[in-house]
């Protein structure tokens, strides 16, 4: 005789199956908040990829609009412990009270001639230092939003040709490491969308002709074009 658990028992789902609809919540939520994050971020490179593909809209001009300042200033004498160029080129931007990532087009004519380049997204600083005389002149341009825009599409505050330049500045670290963070969220982003267009039986054949040939036209580009050229 059955007892009267036994069509419960047969009627509840399989632990497999729990943990299948569980998977599947998840990664409906974290799909979800995921882009909610990166929202403003892909608005951020889609917005600035177009102007830097179209450099004549004159609408997103920025550097022909900047406006620019010169000026001379004195600085303190530099201590015999502020040993290098790094070192040197700090302690004149905390006297001329300049933040940004130190870019090292640096220069001595002279070992009294100290002419470096400091930027941040919107601002250009062109600095020479005569430590002779303890002065300073300096070239001071900025640009507009749109400027600001494109600098953080390219900003990584580093530059691959040159082995000794590296991130000196706080907030250049933060923003490569948030760069960081909205490639591993994209990536996760493009995981999840597979997962969840391989779970509609009925769309996989609609799912798979364009997936083919966003990866067809993909590769072109990586590969393709460098057959051709």
């Amino acid at each position: 005789m059955r007892s009267a658990t036994e069509p419960a028992a047969a009627a509840s789902p399989s632990a497999a199956s729990r943990l299948r609809v569980r998977l599947e919540c998840w990664n409906r939520k974290l799909h979800y908040y995921t882009g909610l994050f990166l929202l403003f971020f892909i608005w951020l490179f889609s917005i600035t990829g177009l102007v830097l593909n179209h450099p004549t809209w004159r609408f997103a001009e920025s550097w022909t609009k900047r406006t620019e300042t010169n000026s001379e200033r004195a600085i303190t004498a530099l201590g015999p412990e502020l040993r290098g160029d790094l070192a040197q080129a700090r302690e004149i931007m905390r006297q001329l009270g300049i933040e940004g990532e130190i870019l090292w087009t640096t220069t001595r004519t002279s070992a009294d001639q100290f002419d470096f380049q400091v930027r941040r997204p919107g601002h250009y600083y062109f600095i020479k230092a005569d430590l002779a005389v303890n002065r300073v002149t300096l070239r001071h341009s900025e640009v507009n939003l749109w400027g600001v825009m494109k600098v953080l599409h390219v900003f990584s505050g580093v530059q691959l040709d040159d082995v000794r330049q590296s991130r000196d500045w706080a907030l250049t670290t933060v923003w490569a490491y948030s760069m960081d963070a909205v490639a591993a969220g994209l990536i996760f982003m493009v995981l999840s969308s597979l997962y969840m267009w391989w779970e509609l039986p009925q769309k996989r054949l609609l799912g798979a002709v364009i997936l083919g040939l966003g990866s067809l036209v993909c590769g072109l580009f990586c590969l393709g074009l460098r057959w051709l050229f």
